[in-house]
């Protein structure tokens, strides 16, 4: 790996995979965020994206790292571009099944959907770059996520907005969140900013969700769509910053 981690989080055991790394089958679904950091955007929907990045890095990191670990012992030889390919393709097909999700119609049904996309993405950038040999467990990730999900246009910014995020995470631990704001105004602001995450344009994905019978068909369509971006400009990011393991020499 090519940077030294510095976001903590226990890998859970992974159960046996096929051959390409990755889990298949019908049992597979798409994984949304932890109850815990639904709370925590609920609370600060303002830096939802932040506080999504930071938790996904986290707890997603060390299944992205034992994920290549494994790949690689099951497939001797893979380019990391091969790696990169595989994840993209999974979590593409599982970003197509996020858009119907939650099961639920209205406002809180496309927050949830938008919610579990922006999480199944950030999943399928941390296990790109693991395939790329960049460490999924580094801090950095989170900064990534962020400008690659065009969250942030730059670098900076995203530290910059990730610290406050952090911040507001020690604070609220110690403190408590505060006075509660109306729950609708709260869940269209988390709404938004979870759908620009995602990549999705937060007016169609409302509209989609709550007309029956549209959100399936647009969902699966602007899923696929942002996630196949964003997957391309993952795999020219980590590309760029993976190092290659040079072969043995022999005297």
């Amino acid at each position: 790996m090519t940077d030294t981690p510095s976001v903590g989080g226990q890998p859970a055991a992974p159960a046996p995979q096929p051959s390409v790394g990755l889990p298949t089958g019908p049992v597979d679904a798409p994984e949304g965020p932890p109850a815990r950091l639904w709370d925590r955007m609920r609370d600060d929907p303002q830096y939802a994206p932040e506080h999504l990045a930071l938790e996904a890095v986290r707890r997603l990191g060390p299944e992205a790292a034992q994920w290549a670990v494994r790949a690689r012992a099951e497939q001797p030889g893979v380019s990391a571009d091969v790696l990169a390919d595989q994840a993209a393709r999974k979590f593409v097909n599982l970003a197509r099944l996020s858009g119907a999700v939650s099961g639920a119609a209205g406002l809180p049904g496309a927050v949830i959907d938008v919610g579990v996309l922006a999480w199944t993405q950030a999943r399928m950038v941390l296990h790109i770059a693991a395939a790329y040999d960049v460490d999924p467990l580094h801090g950095d990730r989170a900064t990534d996520l962020l400008v690659l999900q065009r969250v942030h246009k730059v670098a900076e910014s995203a530290r910059l907005a990730l610290g406050v995020a952090a911040g507001r995470e020690r604070a609220d631990a110690l403190f408590g969140s505060g006075g509660r704001r109306p729950l609708g105004r709260v869940m269209l602001q988390l709404g938004v900013r979870l759908a620009q995450m995602a990549g999705v344009r937060a007016a169609k994905r409302m509209v989609a969700k709550i007309i029956p019978g549209a959100a399936i068909v647009l969902g699966t369509w602007a899923n696929s769509s942002a996630t196949k971006d964003l997957a391309q400009r993952s795999r020219a990011l980590y590309r760029s910053r993976g190092v290659a393991v040079p072969e043995p020499r022999h005297h």
